[in-house]
């Protein structure tokens, strides 16, 4: 039975995996729940992610990702071979993997994420820069003689680069994403309304009402949470213009990188 070629994006957030000849074949939040006395893996994806903020003392769920970048080693690989498992199932050849990384990652973070995805069982390993990976996922010629731009945002980091030739003209990456705008709506519910949310909530408020510009209508949710004061339950109306508000400076930081990525741009 022949091998399997792999694309697999590597988020802060969520892994996607890409198997040739059958497309999407996996995306799953990048999150391991393990036992806290021995390390053991208890569950991972989805079903890891529902107890975060919500495990007892003995498991504890991690995210091993951060920024981009594994930052636990042991239970990235844990998370990854538990993903690889399930895609290549009785697969007798191990399958030949392309990674995707941040353009800031340095030399020792891109062995670790080659070491992680050889550990997780592919008998080959070559990176590829996110940028560029999105890129062509969109569908755009990279291989044309004029710049194509392509902004990705992510849970741990924003990559931004104008492709042109099969080449990269100007690129960067910033360590700032989606999850910092989770923590930054978690940081304004508590500062304003002594309200405690945690990262499932806030990401459902960002999903819901979160917006960059002003909305006529200016819509509006109830958020469940525990009073920081009392420590009871409680629901609070939150409107839009205040989520607004409250993301407005790191996506200030994310639009300053394209700005940036514009200026350093050839003509």
């Amino acid at each position: 039975m022949p091998g399997m070629d792999l694309g697999i994006d590597l988020g802060t957030s969520r892994v996607t995996i890409y198997a040739s000849g059958r497309g999407i074949v996996l995306r799953e939040p990048s999150v391991i729940a393990v036992d806290s006395d021995t390390g053991r893996m208890i569950a991972c994806g989805r079903e890891a992610y529902a107890m975060l903020g919500r495990t007892p003392g003995s498991i504890e769920a991690v995210q091993p990702l951060h920024k981009g970048v594994i930052s636990d080693y042991e239970y990235a690989e844990q998370m990854l071979r538990h993903f690889v498992r399930r895609v290549c199932a009785y697969k007798i050849l191990k399958p030949r993997a392309a990674a995707s990384v941040p353009a800031s990652v340095t030399e020792v973070e891109q062995r670790s994420v080659i070491e992680a995805v050889r550990a997780a069982g592919a008998r080959r390993v070559v990176l590829i820069e996110e940028s560029m990976a999105a890129a062509i996922g969109a569908g755009l010629d990279v291989a044309a003689p004029r710049g194509s731009m392509v902004a990705d945002i992510g849970g741990g980091t924003t990559d931004v680069a104008v492709m042109s030739l099969k080449g990269v003209a100007a690129s960067l990456s910033v360590r700032v994403g989606g999850d910092d705008l989770d923590e930054a709506i978690i940081r304004y519910l508590h500062n304003k309304y002594n309200h405690v949310v945690g990262r499932l909530t806030a990401e459902q408020v960002k999903m819901r009402i979160g917006c960059a510009l002003e909305q006529e209508d200016d819509p509006s949710m109830p958020v469940k949470g525990r009073n920081a004061v009392t420590g009871l339950p409680c629901v609070q109306q939150v409107r839009s213009s205040e989520i607004r508000e409250a993301i407005r400076e790191p996506l200030e930081q994310m639009v300053a990188a394209i700005q940036q990525v514009m200026e350093k741009t050839p003509p």
